[in-house]
């Protein structure tokens, strides 16, 4: 039983180090907002694409260039609020895998000290979820503006625009840090049912010694 635990604290350190990559990636990526093949767009034939720190655009043959934004203030709400969003939940990600590694049974953080060790790896599932949070708000809110926009007959067909590939990277990273810490956290209350049978045995061992001297 003890292996079987210590396996899913090295699973957890893995998907800790995917869902790393995939929250860095998703806030790099320039794929949030994608132009819409609908109406004039269609006929034009010209790709735009909008991500938290640039926008890259192409038409027809020509190459595609990329540009920063010249100020935030330039973005819509949704984006801006996304630029923090996602930069908290790589630093979430960070803290919360150098939770997971002392936390494991194999790590010499606390030595043999079991309730440090515990503590750390309920903190490090605590961060997990609440970095799946921090991933998930920005990437759903972006994706309901967009779906919003498309459908919405007031908006221009040159304005409307459709989910890009960071979006469903987000929301697939939102489900794998979910799993992590889901993982932490059963590996835990695990650990504390552990620890108090321990504690209750011990006790009754003693009193009965106590008993029979």
């Amino acid at each position: 039983i003890a292996t079987y635990y210590t396996k899913l604290e090295v699973l957890a350190l893995v998907l800790g180090f995917i869902a790393l990559v995939g929250t860095i990636a998703v806030t790099a990526m320039p794929m949030w907002r994608v132009s819409a093949f609908i109406g004039a767009n269609l006929i034009v034939m010209e790709e735009l694409w909008e991500g938290l720190w640039m926008d890259c655009y192409r038409q027809a043959n020509i190459k595609m260039q990329c540009k920063a934004y010249d100020s935030v203030l330039i973005l819509p709400l949704e984006l801006q609020a996304a630029r923090g969003l996602m930069c908290v939940s790589i630093v979430l990600v960070v803290i919360s895998l150098f939770f997971t590694g002392c936390g494991t049974k194999k790590s010499n953080f606390c030595d043999d000290n079991r309730k440090g060790k515990n503590i750390t790896l309920a903190l490090a599932g605590g961060f997990y979820l609440l970095s799946s949070l921090t991933t998930l708000i920005p990437v759903s809110w972006v994706g309901h503006t967009v779906i919003s926009n498309f459908y919405n007959p007031m908006v221009l067909d040159s304005e409307k625009r459709e989910l890009g590939k960071a979006l469903f990277i987000g929301w697939a990273t939102s489900g794998i840090l979910l799993i992590t810490a889901v993982i932490l956290l059963f590996s835990y209350s695990k650990r504390q049912e552990d620890a108090n049978y321990v504690y209750v045995f011990t006790t009754y061992l003693h009193i009965l010694i106590t008993l029979f001297k």
